[in-house]
């Protein structure tokens, strides 16, 4: 396999029109080009050489652009790959960026859109107003070639054609690092970033509240190509609803009153970067409808402009929420959930993870001294670490950051000992008389241990019984709705899986037994 220059491309099109306009265009960008015509040429070509990008059709006579994709991923090439797939096919386009393609383009091509996010794949900058070049011998198109209007208007003077310069590598993630533990459940969200940074596809972002999502996001953002670019967050929750175009998009003056000069919005201020949103299943229908169309588009039209503009934005997002539930609710858009959940990442709760503990207290200990000037930084004792691991966190690491917080506060030496904790005490049983009158029929289970009854000699097998008799009681009061017999509860719909999943507790099933 012969070595490749910095920057050769490699374009796969069935039509010898559509080919010629994608090299002259990227001939003038100054890259190397070969071209193929079908899935057996591409491979041929992939054989003999090694590209910098592979710019594929979906749709080719012996097969499609994802069969390239599948040659790329099973011979563990480096190249990143962009799919063209037919207007409105956002399916494909999906199925393309799970298989691995960097980014997506749909016909027809908008020739700036092309340049902008090859530039983008190789890390480099699309030009504003490419040099004209000829044609060099070896590389211009048979005269049986029927070229596109424009390539006869192409000069012929002597092409100089600039150095092309790989991206640089990307730096560091300082996210990345902040994701302190070595439990199965990281090391698995870790993988997943560093695979997912290669490419352009939205990512969802999932887990409780106070897990990290916005620190998984930030890393996905670092590690990528474009960690260079701006990190924007955005809490969609926290907007009120009638601004929400206005803070998107930006704004024109005089678009409404106090709209004094001209702003801009989200999108405009994370171009050439990454947008976070955080809390997207609290963004409301109208707002969602919208937002579709930027994504699909790649423009956005700021309150009281008459033009679209262009944007080249990364979509990371995250929710609390189960949002394939929120759909079978019509509470949001299906065709928005599948734009946004190419790729999820899920993000453990803490108490799935309770061996990272030491590593997470250490790192969170280290960064409070090191904000409060504080040296050398606290440590915990056996006994509050003891203590740590016996508390359910129903906050996650938020909420372990606040107790070490108000425990370095309150300490008086460099440890910190279970007293300094202030750890919460443990919810009590609500008197029947504060319960709701709906939840009469789990009232029985309130006495968990009677003071006469010997103690268990499995505390926690017995725990286990406790409680799956009581998910089965709430569960059989509410007809086995498990929204309404977890808010019950007080639990919310993905913890009420996770109890039932981890109890064998299923539809119709006894006290007992599992059931069918």
């Amino acid at each position: 396999m012969t070595p490749a220059s910095p920057c050769r491309l490699l374009v796969i099109d069935d039509e010898p029109d559509l080919r010629t306009l994608y090299e002259l265009t990227l001939l003038r960008e100054g890259y190397d080009i070969d071209t193929a015509g079908s899935v057996e040429e591409a491979l041929a070509r992939l054989d003999a050489q090694r590209y910098s990008l592979v710019i594929s059709d979906m749709r080719l006579p012996d097969g499609s652009g994802l069969d390239v994709l599948r040659s790329l991923e099973e011979a563990g090439r480096s190249e990143k790959a962009i799919v063209i797939t037919a207007y409105g096919s956002a399916e494909n386009a999906v199925e393309a960026l799970k298989a691995g393609a960097y980014d997506y383009l749909t016909k027809p091509v908008d020739l700036k859109q092309f340049r902008a996010a090859v530039a983008s794949a190789l890390g480099r900058s699309a030009s504003a107003a490419p040099a004209p070049i000829a044609m060099p011998p070896a590389a211009a198109p048979p005269a049986a070639r029927a070229a596109p209007p424009s390539a006869a208007a192409v000069p012929a003077p002597p092409r100089t054609r600039p150095v092309a310069t790989p991206a640089p590598p990307a730096a560091p993630s300082t996210a990345l690092a902040g994701m302190a533990g070595e439990s199965q459940a990281v090391r698995q969200v870790r993988a997943l970033i560093d695979k997912v940074a290669r490419s352009m596809a939205p990512v969802l972002v999932s887990g409780e509240s106070g897990t990290g999502k916005e620190l998984v996001a930030r890393a996905v953002h670092e590690t990528s190509p474009r960690g260079a670019g701006p990190f924007v967050a955005v809490n969609c929750s926290a907007i009120p609803e009638h601004l929400l175009e206005a803070e998107f998009f930006g704004y024109r003056k005089g678009a409404f009153t106090g709209a004094a000069d001209d702003r801009e919005g989200f999108f405009q201020a994370a171009n050439g970067g990454t947008l976070f949103l955080d809390e997207i299943g609290d963004l409301p229908l109208a707002m969602q409808s919208k937002l579709l169309r930027v994504i699909q588009e790649r423009a956005v039209r700021p309150v009281g402009a008459v033009a679209e503009l262009p944007v080249n934005v990364r979509i990371l997002s995250a929710t609390h929420k189960d949002l394939a539930a929120e759909v079978q609710a019509q509470r949001f858009r299906q065709d928005l959930y599948y734009r946004l959940n190419v790729i999820q990442i899920i993000v453990p709760p803490l108490r799935e993870r309770l061996e990272d503990l030491p590593a997470i207290t250490a790192h969170v200990l280290a960064r409070i001294a090191r904000e409060a000037g504080v040296t050398p930084a606290p440590h915990l004792t056996h006994g509050a670490l003891r203590q740590l691991r016996s508390h359910s966190f129903p906050g996650n690491v938020r909420e372990l950051e606040n107790l070490l917080h108000r425990a370095v506060a309150l300490a008086s030496g460099d440890s910190i000992d279970v007293a300094d904790l202030d750890l919460p005490a443990a919810e009590m049983p609500a008197p029947a008389a504060q319960r709701h009158e709906g939840d009469a029929s789990i009232d029985a289970s309130a006495d968990l241990l009677p003071a006469e009854a010997a103690l268990p000699d499995d505390l926690a097998a017995y725990l286990d019984r406790v409680e799956r008799e009581i998910l089965v009681r709430a569960l059989e009061h509410h007809q086995y709705n498990r929204t309404a017999a977890g808010a019950s509860l007080g639990l919310t719909l993905r913890q009420m899986r996770y109890r039932m999943a981890r109890l064998g507790v299923v539809e119709g099933s006894g006290v007992n037994g599992d059931g069918a």
